[in-house]
């Protein structure tokens, strides 16, 4: 695991994004923007990509991760993310167990899990996980069914002193409130793929940050 420090930084600004969610532009398109706005890493989420193309994609983009200098993490799919030897991979409830995943990926990988509550957090945390995804902090045009989670919830995961990264209808409105709860980071997805500039946005979003 990284130090607490250097990991909080490489998650400050998380671009979240797929083909689907990139369209009509592309994926790199949009990820060079947000790295030069700022963005710190890149998370690639493709739930219906056919697995050659997410192979074929995910070995482009880290690539591109590791010459800009930026963590490169995938979703879910830890065979891709071995495959291509991204920086690590994000874990939600749904997925294969913290523990199990913790023991298939390298020690210096990055594994990161959603949390919807203090106790989700803290079992995962326990299992291995190196940071927790906080969310949805507002109704999200990207994951609408994701349910908005209470403030006390919020309170009580970043009271874990474990990296936080908040996630879920941020946009550059709302972006202070956000940041508000303290968290190490913010990761987007419509914010920065449905922005006419990206790396205007991403930066305009990190001038809030505290």
């Amino acid at each position: 695991m990284l130090k607490k420090k250097p990991l909080n930084a490489a998650l400050r600004l998380t671009l979240v994004i797929g083909k689907a969610d990139a369209a009509p532009r592309s994926v790199r398109e949009i990820a060079e923007s947000a790295f030069n706005g700022g963005a710190t890493a890149l998370q690639l989420r493709e739930k219906t990509l056919p697995d050659r193309e997410f192979y074929e994609e995910a070995l482009e983009l880290a690539a591109l991760c590791r010459e800009r200098g930026k963590l490169f993490i995938v979703n879910n799919r830890i065979d891709i993310a071995l495959a291509v030897k991204a920086g690590g991979v994000h874990l939600g409830e749904g997925d294969i167990p913290v523990a199990a995943a913790a023991e298939i990926l390298p020690k210096k990988a990055i594994l990161g899990y959603s949390a919807s509550s203090p106790e989700s957090g803290r079992k995962a945390l326990l299992e291995g996980a190196d940071y927790l995804g906080v969310g949805a902090l507002f109704p999200s045009p990207s994951k609408p069914e994701a349910p908005v989670i209470p403030a006390e919830a919020i309170a009580g995961i970043v009271a874990l002193r474990y990296p936080t990264v908040g996630i879920g209808g941020i946009t550059e409105a709302n972006s202070n409130l956000a940041w508000a709860h303290g968290f190490n980071g913010l990761a987007l997805i419509s914010a920065l793929t449905r922005a006419e500039d990206p790396a205007a946005a991403a930066e305009k979003i990190l001038s809030g940050c505290i």
